[in-house]
């Protein structure tokens, strides 16, 4: 790779001339990324330099993401051991395997050495096991043991995301001695906002939090002044589980133990807020059906994420046809009923689909329970009465009018108020029913409830109008 010195950093002067990265609406500056693009192609490894020294590592992982594979490598490749390998968590996992398996091992050896753990574990997870054990095996061994001990945790825990450098000291030192060892430490982490007390086997026997140690007197002993009430979270807990614990006690770091209760690492909220903000992303993107999709990803991995949940809404739909074709010597006598059924089954899938969201999102933040189930379900029932109701009494008079049959009208408005409480009562119960049989709401849900929303719909709409004119 091509290295590009310190003495070749712009001045503010020199900044000044660069147009800025992003525009009045917070977006990448296209100005900005052609003028880089045009730099990379000329291999002006200064002025690229000159260009993302002023970055933060998210800004760079944007960056990265708006320009070609072939500029992503060439840039990199022109920074040399000026590009923070940090940048890599903040982009696409499918940009970053393009990436990894571009860049010599040697290369991502040395840019994770410079991370923190929780950030080198991060990129290191998604790496094949042959080319990862080579970088490993490049770093000195207690980071690569300390990395090892991380990537054995399973993915997705609090093992995996955690970051293995803290401030561990006995409970008798004093706070002049705490503050003199940290003053000393060369190998301290960059940022830190507690420190753990812990015994001769490293068990976990309190906290002491920056602010709380500076306002004390250098000769307190640590164990009068830290705080005994532990709050921990088992290395392997779910990353969800220790996010809802930072949310429920307000924390900004917490301890990490393993099965025997050892203190192995921390989690900082800076990661907390990745986690949560993934466990939403993955939720929103279940309830459509499309996996774990990324819009940096190509073509096949689009059709593979939602190929099956696609062939499930084929199924349902043929099953809501078949309802219609039991009654399509009715549908030929009336054609009015063709033009006016699908309200009733939309109507009923929108209406569906909102409680079915509520309570995905209640059963995934620990909101839905034993307690107060019940009192949902009472709730969206009468919800949906009110709403069929009303929208009963608008279509009624829609229809009525406008086929000039009051019966008619009659006929959608009884079935508008059917689907919409079926709707409500489905949006509920389906969820709840997936998450008692382990299977994941977000993921199942839609498709039964639109199954249940246009069936009902369909049946009640055409056997009440089959019934209130005769049509046999």
């Amino acid at each position: 790779m091509s290295n590009v010195g310190e003495e070749h950093w712009a001045d503010d002067a020199e900044l000044d001339a660069i147009p800025p990265l992003r525009d009045d609406d917070d977006r990448l500056n296209r100005d900005w990324i052609d003028q880089l693009v045009d730099l990379i192609a000329i291999h002006d490894g200064n002025e690229v330099a000159r260009y993302m020294s002023p970055l933060h590592a998210s800004d760079v992982g944007d960056v990265l993401e708006a320009i070609s594979p072939a500029d992503r490598f060439e840039l990199i490749n022109l920074l040399g051991e000026l590009f923070d390998y940090s940048a890599l968590t903040e982009i696409d996992d499918s940009v970053r395997l393009e990436l990894m398996d571009l860049l010599p091992n040697n290369d991502i050896a040395r840019g994770v050495q410079e991370l923190d753990s929780d950030d080198a574990v991060y990129i290191l997870e998604d790496i094949e096991g042959g080319d990862r054990e080579e970088i490993l095996a490049a770093l000195p061994t207690f980071e690569r043991l300390a990395l090892k001990r991380s990537l054995d945790f399973p993915e997705e825990t609090a093992g995996r995301r955690m970051q293995t450098e803290f401030i561990a000291i006995p409970p008798f030192w004093t706070v002049g001695q705490t503050i003199d060892y940290m003053r000393e430490a060369d190998d301290l982490p960059d940022d830190f906002h507690q420190i753990y007390v812990v015994d001769p086997s490293y068990n976990l026997l309190g906290t002491l939090a920056l602010d709380r140690m500076l306002r004390a007197k250098r000769p307190a002993v640590i164990k009068d002044i830290m705080n005994s009430t532990i709050i921990e979270v088992e290395a392997e807990e779910d990353q969800e589980e220790a996010a809802r614990m930072f949310e429920r006690y307000d924390l900004v770091e917490v301890a990490v133990v393993d099965e025997t209760r050892r203190l192995v690492g921390v989690l900082t909220v800076d990661d907390i807020v990745d986690v949560i903000q993934e466990e939403a992303g993955e939720d929103i993107k279940r309830l459509a059906g499309v996996g774990n999709e990324e819009i940096s990803g190509n073509v096949w991995n689009a059709v593979r994420s939602r190929l099956t949940w696609l062939g499930v809404n084929l199924v349902t739909a043929i099953m809501a046809s078949l309802v219609i074709g039991m009654f399509d010597a009715t549908i030929q006598q009336m054609v009015a009923l063709a033009v006016l059924m699908p309200i009733v089954a939309s109507m009923g899938g929108n209406a569906g689909t909102q409680t079915m969201t509520v309570a995905v999102r209640a059963l995934s933040t620990r909101e839905l329970d034993s307690y107060n189930v019940r009192r949902l379900i009472t709730r969206e029932f009468l919800v949906g009465v009110v709403n069929g109701v009303v929208f009963a009494l608008v279509i009624g008079v829609v229809a009525a009018i406008w086929f000039a049959n009051p019966l008619l009208g009659l006929v959608i408005g009884a079935a508008m108020v059917i689907n919409m409480i079926a709707a409500g009562i489905s949006g509920i119960m389906i969820p709840l029913t997936l998450d008692k049989l382990k299977i994941d709401p977000a993921i199942a849900s839609s498709a039964f409830v639109t199954t249940v929303t246009d069936v009902v719909g369909f049946m009640a709409f055409l056997y009440i109008a089959a019934h209130a004119f005769n049509l046999f």
